[in-house]
C-alpha cells in the first residue's frame, strides 16, 4: 500500500492507473474485507489527488487562454459548456 505522501509525487497518468488497479481489484471481489477498506480508502485519496490536478491544469488553461495575439485570463469551458453555448443555451 502507498503512503499519502508517496502519492502526491504520482503524476495524474500514474495515480489513475494506480486507481484503476484498486476499483478492478475490488470489483473482483476476492479481496479480504479489511485489505478491501484499504483499497478503497486508498482509492479515495487518489481520487482526490486527480481531481486536485485537474484542477491545477484547468486554472492554468485559463490564464493562457489567447486573444487577439495576446496572453488573456479566460475562464475554462469544458466540452459540455461548449455544446450548450453552441445550442444556444
Amino acid at each position: 500500500m502507498s503512503k499519502p505522501k508517496d502519492d502526491a509525487e504520482l503524476s495524474f497518468e500514474q495515480a489513475m492507473e494506480k486507481l484503476e488497479q484498486i476499483v478492478s481489484r475490488l470489483e473482483n471481489g476476492d479481496v479480504p474485507l479489511e485489505q478491501g477498506i484499504e483499497l478503497f480508502q486508498e482509492g479515495m485519496r487518489l481520487s482526490h489527488l486527480c481531481g486536485q490536478k485537474l484542477e491545477l491544469v484547468e486554472r492554468k488553461i485559463e490564464t493562457l487562454m489567447e486573444e487577439n495575439g495576446t496572453l488573456v485570463k479566460k475562464p475554462f469551458q469544458g466540452a459540455q459548456e461548449d455544446k450548450g453555448e453552441q445550442n444556444g443555451g
